[in-house]
């Protein structure tokens, strides 16, 4: 049996599980389009010839069927919202890869049902988590002395699912999705909770926090972001992992850097995370670390710091990652972005924008987009100081554009400065171009 075999098999089963007829589950996928206000759609019975000639495999949903079958599926038969592993909305997803739909397209569809579910107030914890992973954490909540492995991974995999939508859901939908999941973790920690997994429980705590922590930031509550990174921070002194700590470091200092005025309280941050990271077991950690230390040492104006700072960090990226625990966390891609940061301070604009330039081409991925638009604000910038503000305000008109996607602080603060250095321009059509489609936009 190929791939698309079974992809149509597994369509079928999803049906029968569901005990809908091909003419019920028609109903139900035309249900779904009105509620979305599709327009043109066909009759239920030619709809139902459509559901019959996928699970023969003779042809495959099109985009707009994908679509309403994952609103159909993503909530149980007693219509609750179910979007974890295992659940049918899963299944679908999976038979959708098995006919050859894109790993891209995929996460679009997982997208926009998380989406649909924030928008309709229907976010929750137990949304993100197979039935037998609900009634685990459940139970969990209600007594945390029952607190089991099961528990411990849906809360986890539910920390995991929120953060790999950055990027691709504005930050606020992302704290309705995450906010259940940091107030677990924190019930739990506070009970009885069997010794042999709290680990597992704060690996996951200071996860959630820290993500959190940066959401809040994001959202514009400065406040809350510091509470909750020093719930991270706490949590993480309690790990046997310095990486850990490193990481929440991290973030801190970043969101630190954009916040507040001045070097000294992010700098006091970085140099806990390289401490941490030269002490931890992931390289790749070690070398962000350098990488925001280089960083520092640029906005500071301090050349040497910054080129020593540098060189450790692609010492540690071109060393041996095999078994690396954060081997996600860090890439080739983003320091050749923070490069380009450091020559935009200390150096020459014409190799920043060249590193900058490298460094978007290589963060290509959904998670990356909110990074992809950072780098290319500062590209724009390179542009301006070489002597092309025409050029570099066409760069700016695609960065207001993902800057908008998730609402995301950083790009907005980058591209409020590069703005400011087209001053000198401010009476040119073009410029004026770019300030409409800011206040269009942004509202800035």
């Amino acid at each position: 049996m190929n791939e698309r075999t079974s992809g149509a098999a597994a369509l079928k089963r999803l049906r029968e599980r569901r005990c809908l007829s091909l003419s019920k589950l028609a109903r139900a996928l035309l249900a779904s389009a009105s509620t979305l206000h599709l327009s043109h759609m066909p009759t239920t019975a030619s709809v139902q010839r459509s559901v019959s000639r996928w699970e023969a495999g003779s042809s495959v949903p099109d985009l707009r069927y994908q679509l309403l079958l994952a609103h159909v599926y993503a909530r149980t038969a007693a219509g609750q919202v179910s979007l974890g592993a295992g659940s049918d909305f899963a299944t679908l997803l999976d038979a959708l890869a098995l006919l050859g739909e894109s790993e891209r397209r995929i996460a679009d569809v997982r997208t926009d049902i998380i989406r649909a579910v924030t928008d309709q107030g229907g976010a929750s914890i137990l949304a993100l988590l197979t039935p037998g992973a609900q009634d685990a954490l459940a139970t969990a909540m209600a007594d945390p002395s029952r607190t089991d492995e099961v528990a411990c991974a849906a809360l986890a995999s539910t920390v995991a699912n929120v953060n790999a939508e950055v990027g691709s859901l504005p930050f606020v939908r992302l704290q309705l999705l995450l906010s259940p999941a940091v107030e677990a973790c924190r019930r739990l920690l506070a009970g009885p909770v069997p010794a042999e997994l709290l680990p597992q429980l704060r690996s996951t705590a200071v996860a959630a926090s820290t993500l959190a922590g940066r959401l809040a930031f994001e959202t514009r509550d400065d406040a809350a972001s510091r509470a909750l990174y020093a719930e991270a921070t706490a949590q993480a002194g309690q790990l046997a992992e310095p990486w850990r700590q490193a990481g929440v470091h991290m973030s801190h200092a970043l969101v630190t850097l954009y916040s507040q005025d001045g070097l000294e309280q992010p700098r006091t941050l970085v140099d806990a995370a390289v401490r941490a990271a030269r002490s931890g077991d992931s390289v790749l950690v070690r070398a962000r670390a350098h990488a925001l230390q280089a960083e520092i040492a640029a906005r500071a104006g301090l050349e040497r710091q910054t080129d020593a700072a540098l060189s450790l960090s692609w010492y540690d990226m071109e060393s041996d990652h095999a078994g690396d625990p954060s081997p996600s966390s860090f890439t080739a891609g983003h320091l050749r972005g923070f490069e380009g940061v450091c020559q935009l301070w200390v150096g020459d604009p014409e190799r920043a924008h060249d590193q900058f330039s490298r460094s978007a081409e290589a963060l290509s991925g959904r998670r990356e987009q909110v990074q992809r638009a950072i780098v290319t604000t500062d590209q724009a910038l390179a542009r301006i100081r070489m002597g092309e503000p025409r050029d570099a305000a066409g760069l700016l008109h695609e960065c207001v554009t993902a800057a908008s996607t998730t609402g995301g602080r950083v790009p907005a603060i980058r591209l409020r400065r590069a703005r400011q250095e087209l001053r000198p321009w401010r009476r040119e059509d073009w410029v004026q171009d770019l300030d409409d489609h800011l206040m269009d936009v942004l509202g800035a």
